[in-house]
Parts: structure tokens; C-alpha cells; sequence
């Protein structure tokens, strides 16, 4: 008995995603996934919908200062309108999470204020 390679299985749509991807401007995919990591962070500080969340803020401090670092380093190319935008949707969040911290941490040590300087 001969052993039988199973027929090769193509992937419909992938190199028509890879080309797709290729047409989106890099701004567009910054902020994509800047609205992600804030999205993901509200969720880890309690801001969901869902009161079974679980408070986690050790996931969201993570997030932030992923999110503080992104807008920071991308701020120039992104343009004043995109930039001040996920500039207030971070200083929300980073407030968001000192509330909801039990033992907030010290002014100017807070998720991403390495990157942002202090948040009041």
C-alpha cells in the first residue's frame, strides 16, 4: 500500500486579501489597530458593557502604554485630526484605569505616561 499526499488545498480570497491590504493607507491601519488596543483596554478596566467583566487591570496597564506608545511614535505621520483623536481616547482610558485602580499609581507613573507625560 502506497502512502498518498492529499491534494494540495488552496486558500480561496488569500491573495486577494494580501493585495487588499496592500491598498490601505498606513495611516488607516494605524488607527485600525490604535482602536483596538483602546477598545481592548476599556474592556480590561471595566468600561464594557457586560457587568460579568472582570476587572484586569495588570492586561490593561499592557495595553495602554502598547496604545501611549504607538500614537507617540506615529503622531507626526498620522496628522493633527487622527492624532488628537486617539490622543483624548487615550488620556480617557489612562484615567479610566486610575480610578479604577485601587492603589492608583503615582502622578506621571501611571500606563503610558512614560510615553504621554503625566495624565490629570
Amino acid at each position: 500500500m502506497s502512502a498518498e499526499q492529499p491534494p494540495a488545498v488552496e486558500t480561496p480570497g488569500v491573495d486577494d486579501e494580501i493585495r487588499d491590504i496592500a491598498d490601505v493607507p498606513a495611516v488607516e491601519v494605524i488607527n485600525t489597530v490604535a482602536v483596538h488596543l483602546l477598545s481592548a483596554a476599556a474592556v480590561k478596566v471595566g468600561l464594557a458593557d457586560d457587568p460579568e467583566q472582570q476587572l484586569d487591570l495588570d492586561e490593561a496597564r499592557k495595553l495602554i502604554d502598547a496604545l501611549a506608545g504607538l500614537i507617540t511614535a506615529s503622531a507626526p505621520a498620522l496628522g493633527d485630526h487622527h492624532a488628537r483623536a486617539l490622543r483624548d481616547g487615550l488620556r480617557s482610558i489612562q484615567l479610566a484605569f486610575r480610578e479604577a485602580s485601587p492603589f492608583p499609581d503615582e502622578h506621571g507613573k501611571g500606563p503610558g505616561e512614560k510615553w504621554t507625560g503625566p495624565v490629570s
